[in-house]
């Protein structure tokens, strides 16, 4: 297991890389906190879910430097799970989610997070940017003195970099506001003001619930939901890093060491979760880079919880507050106003909608709008096929331009007059792609009117595989073998 963490390192990334996962383990601790009351259960539950979960992702997962733990989006899912039924509920839910994400990597369907257009992505960076800004909120107390810490934070995170890298500025930021705040008294919230984070090593234990269909119609409506919202955020987290370090990375291996991180957890007392992007990000800005960071906050989150609680909640809310409002700024897509001018309206009306449902409702909504309003738009925008006619002799030509396929298929059979069409004619299918079985539908439905008008057709340029699923016109049909080798695609 080590040997696959240290694989690849030399003493000079190793300082970065473990000074980057000491950054992310202490900035981890309240949010995981926060995201524990949100679900209805102990702060300890999300801390073990922080350390099971992220060794593992940290070790077998398809991008390093992710982090992932008990997140906010997850959290939210299971809220009446546990008031109505109880926390071993919930380990159940953790366990199936974990098994239904291994089986979409097994199986390679993480793929498809690659039909999720920019918009939807760019959306999806701005929204949670602003939930990460304002879920801050309620850690300030209103004390100036906690003010005057955020902003001192805040500025050793923008002007430290510029006079040194060897320690990130996140640590740099913790140290001096930690400091200060021991030194001098002042009165402000630390992570002890939170809730306790004391505790013991996490131990194998298998939910105690009844095993029954009663229980599986209970917990599994859940674990789906689940599942689908920790790979969703998983893998758009996977696409921001990407963008962010121009390495790929591997969509099917993030979800089976998800899943296997979601399912051990619960076999633990932990609850389910997926990757986080502020913690990603402040990883990433601090110099992690590998395997090492990942592992290092994860290795880092237990000994907290067992060995340094009382060091750990002394540290100021404030300087944590600092660093989440840094890691807002520089993940929220600020070129995103100026692509707001120059790409397609309707472009830009997905990237405000999903930004707009991201903060207000949840990702896996606003991620499902997206796509689901981009589909339409496509759909629309190609609703029609072009057409020309032209005479050769006594036949009229129709010639036909763009995708056949349902969206397009009306206004392709309104372009023919069958009446008054002469007594030959062809259709000439050259530069159209016939994309599923509505397009088909309609060359079929075309044919039968022609046929029943007694007039003779010819249709050209469809290929092979075409007229194979063709009923009606497929006698009518003529393939030349000049002709582009053209698919039906579904």
């Amino acid at each position: 297991m080590f040997s696959k963490i240290l694989s690849n390192y030399s003493s000079s990334n190793t300082k970065n890389e473990i000074l980057a996962g000491i950054v992310v383990s202490v900035a981890l601790i309240p949010e995981v906190i926060a995201f524990s009351f949100v679900a209805g259960v102990s702060p300890i539950v999300g801390l073990y879910t922080a350390f099971i979960l992220g060794l593992i992702t940290a070790i077998f997962g398809g991008k390093p430097g992710m982090i992932s733990g008990a997140a906010g989006s997850v959290a939210v899912v299971v809220v009446s799970l546990v008031a109505t039924h109880g926390v071993e509920y919930l380990f159940l839910a953790a366990i199936l989610a974990g098994i239904i994400q291994i089986l979409v990597g097994v199986f390679k369907l993480a793929k498809f997070i690659r039909l999720v257009p920019m918009p939807v992505v760019y959306g999806f960076v701005n929204g949670l940017a602003l939930v990460i800004a304002f879920s801050q909120l309620k850690m300030i107390d209103g004390n100036m003195v906690t003010y005057v810490l955020i902003a001192l934070t805040m500025a050793i995170m923008y002007f430290m970099p510029k006079f040194t890298t060897k320690i990130p500025a996140g640590l740099g930021a913790i140290i001096v506001v930690t400091a200060a705040y021991l030194i001098f008294n002042l009165d402000t919230k630390t992570i002890g003001d939170l809730a306790s984070i004391n505790g013991n090593l996490p131990s194998f234990h298998l939910p105690d619930v009844p095993l029954n269909m009663e229980t599986l119609k209970i917990v599994l409506p859940y674990a789906v939901i689940m599942a689908l919202v920790g790979l969703i955020e998983s893998l758009l987290t996977m696409e921001v890093l990407e963008e962010m370090s121009k390495q790929r990375g591997y969509g099917n291996k993030e979800a089976v060491a998800l899943g296997a991180g979601n399912a051990v957890s619960g076999m633990f007392g932990g609850m389910a979760g997926c990757a986080m992007i502020g913690q990603t990000i402040i990883n990433h800005t601090s110099g992690g880079r590998g395997r090492l960071s990942a592992a290092t906050a994860a290795i880092l989150i237990i000994l907290f919880v067992v060995f340094l609680a009382k060091y750990i909640e002394q540290v100021p809310l404030a300087v944590l507050v600092g660093i989440m409002f840094m890691v807002s700024i520089a993940t929220f897509e600020w070129a995103s106003f100026d692509k707001l001018k120059r790409i397609p309206k309707e472009d830009a009306f997905v990237l405000i909608v999903v930004t707009i449902i991201t903060f207000f409702a949840d990702l896996a909504v606003a991620v499902i709008a997206g796509v689901i309003i981009s589909a339409l738009v496509f759909a629309w925008k190609h609703a029609k096929v072009y057409y020309k006619t032209k005479m050769e002799g006594d036949k009229k030509v129709y010639l036909f331009e763009g995708p056949l396929f349902f969206g397009s298929s009306r206004s392709f059979i309104e372009s023919f007059d069958v009446d008054n069409d002469p007594d030959e004619v062809v259709m000439d299918f050259k530069e159209v792609r016939v994309m599923d079985s509505s397009g088909i539908e309609a060359i079929d439905k075309i044919t039968k009117k022609y046929k029943e008008a007694g007039k003779k057709l010819t249709i050209r340029h469809l290929s092979k595989d075409c007229k194979r699923l063709l009923k009606e016109a497929g006698p009518y049909c003529t393939y030349e073998e000049d002709d582009p080798d053209y698919k039906v695609a579904y």
